[in-house]
């Protein structure tokens, strides 16, 4: 595959896969969204199709990798290197379209749910701006989980190792099972299996940290929160940024490891 087409299908499916997951999470939480407190499941489970629909539009075209941790893996396992930062500039630029195209998606949510008093503050306002506050003193603004993951308990060695785990699962799943006949992406009975893998994460280890999982899935969309013209909407959590980013790396890079050590 060329380079044109690796960048074209990353940014498409990378694009496809925040346009869905972002989506389901603006969804839950937005107001005057239908969806509104349609829980965890919700959430999970609309990753795991996003992440499938992602990979059936992007595969013919550059493997659907769509995530970093997913190609420094890939590299490591195949000692080949020469596309990586083809690989990444697609996946940061599609993290970053996806989460715009969310924003268009929810407009009037969005502007509905960051002028409401009891959300953002105001007379009246009483335990849901208390949360605010609370979310604001630590870094996240209201509508920072619809872009980006942040922990629920802030504790950099357990939230980094708990971004590591969970790659690692992801990881070995995709290095094991479903590679196209190239070894550089996941075939269509892959996409399927690495859904489902993503929802089992989502349900079992996402809990403690909102699991990214995907370095580009976390750091394009919060770079959109800091860019957009959203009113009250609050600081992007800078301090926490790196650990979306160098977590799934390492576990990438562990898992990649792993297989080589025990599958290989």
């Amino acid at each position: 595959m060329s380079s044109s087409d690796i960048f074209i299908g990353e940014t498409i499916g990378t694009a496809i896969l925040i346009l869905l997951g972002g989506g389901v999470c603006a969804a839950v939480t937005l107001k005057a969204s239908k969806a509104r407190n349609a829980g965890w499941l919700a959430i999970a489970f609309g990753w795991g199709f996003a992440v499938m629909t992602a990979v059936y539009i992007s595969g013919p075209l550059s493997g659907a990798h769509l995530n970093p941790a997913v190609t420094i893996a890939l590299a490591i396992k195949n000692s080949d290197w020469n596309n990586v930062p083809v690989y990444l500039a697609g996946q940061l630029l599609g993290a970053m379209i996806g989460a715009t195209l969310v924003w268009v998606a929810y407009y009037g949510q969005f502007h509905a749910h960051l002028t409401d008093k009891e959300i953002v503050g105001g007379p009246g306002a009483q335990a849901t701006t208390a949360k605010a506050v609370e979310a604001e003193e630590q870094g996240a603004g209201p509508v920072l989980g619809i872009f980006s993951t942040g922990p629920e308990i802030r504790n950099v060695a357990q939230n980094l190792a708990t971004e590591i785990i969970g790659t690692v699962v992801l990881i070995l799943a995709v290095l094991t099972q479903g590679l196209n006949d190239k070894g550089n992406g996941l075939g269509v009975l892959g996409g399927l299996i690495t859904a489902l893998v993503v929802v089992s994460i989502g349900l079992s280890l996402g809990g403690p940290t909102g699991y990214a999982i995907n370095p580009a899935r976390d750091l394009g969309p919060r770079i959109v929160h800091a860019l957009l013209p959203l009113p009250n909407k609050g600081r992007s959590d800078w301090s926490y940024a790196w650990i979306p980013v160098v977590g799934p790396l390492i576990g990438g890079a562990i898992a990649a490891g792993i297989y080589n050590v025990a599958f290989a």
